[in-house]
């Protein structure tokens, strides 16, 4: 059983935020689960991105959580929420304990938490992701960023803001190589630049009503679309099924092959409004465990 037993401490210490006392929270699970694509492992425990229109490099020494360069007002606007610390991950954990298969995952991914994305990133993200793997789906981002975002000056480096849907729609889409992918890309920046309220619509919709919208949008299918929800709209009841999830499932839980609805169906029965924090917990073991599980599945066990 996990239990929360901590009261973090915030100290705002020569421009960096302090943060003691903090439990599930480890910056190689939360930012290497595939959940966002613009913070990069920068040192030892140590992770450079950008997220709101703000870079932050961010580390862990022992125990404590040093946000480096930031102000109290940043870290109260934005990366408080943005890291999830409102969130008793221990009761998350013993809600969802004693199934074999989730309490490995749990362990192994102990310290994951959701990050509390920009939705319009996440949108464009998530599309950039189809049939492509982390390192290229980075590097096409970071392309975006660069040719059409705003630049950020941080300790002494350029980084470069996600860029507005009127930035994209003015650059020169090519010169990010995303291929078929570009028209979706296009025309999700149409879509929001076109419908001003289309975003705050889908943060208010509830969660059938949202995926419903979100499909609306051209190129997004139901993965896509189920990563939106979760990444972008904090709806964790979202259970994203790729072909890696389904195999994922077959393996652990299936013990045959079946179906992407049928995984759906399961998941929303097992892990109900957890089942997004529960796809994350079993796709960052995957990640460690991908050879097995690929060739287990391969020999038809």
């Amino acid at each position: 059983m996990w239990y929360n037993l901590y009261i973090m401490e915030i100290i705002n210490k020569d421009n960096n935020i302090v943060l003691k006392n903090v439990s599930d929270f480890e910056l190689s699970h939360i930012f290497d689960c595939g959940q966002c694509f613009r913070f990069s492992k920068t040192g030892e425990n140590t992770y450079t991105g950008v997220s709101f229109g703000k870079a932050l490099t961010i580390s862990k020494n022992g125990d404590d959580i040093v946000l480096h360069g930031t102000s109290s007002e940043d870290f109260e606007n934005i990366w408080y929420n943005y890291l999830d610390l409102s969130r008793d991950y221990s009761k998350i954990k013993n809600r969802l304990s004693g199934d074999g298969c989730m309490d490995n995952a749990i362990k192994e991914g102990y310290g994951i938490r959701i990050l509390n994305q920009d939705l319009f990133e996440v949108i464009i993200s998530f599309i950039i992701s189809q049939s492509n793997n982390i390192p290229r789906i980075k590097k096409i981002i970071e392309t975006l960023c660069k040719t059409a975002g705003e630049k950020i000056n941080y300790e002494g480096k350029t980084y470069y803001s996600f860029p507005s849907p009127e930035a994209i729609l003015e650059c020169d889409i090519s010169l990010l190589h995303a291929g078929y992918r570009d028209k979706y890309i296009t025309g999700a920046a149409k879509l929001v630049k076109d419908s001003p309220d289309f975003l705050d619509e889908l943060k208010a919709a509830s969660s059938k009503t949202a995926k419903k919208m979100l499909l609306s949008i051209y190129g997004i299918g139901n993965k896509v679309a189920d990563c939106i929800m979760l990444f972008g709209l904090g709806r964790t009841d979202s259970f994203p099924v790729d072909v890696w999830m389904q195999r994922i499932m077959e393996q652990l839980y299936f013990k045959k092959k079946c179906t992407k609805s049928e995984i759906s169906e399961y998941a929303a029965k097992k892990f109900g409004d957890l089942g997004g924090i529960a796809q994350q917990y079993l796709f960052y073991y995957a990640l460690n465990h991908k050879n097995e599980l690929n060739q287990e599945i391969g020999n038809g066990k």
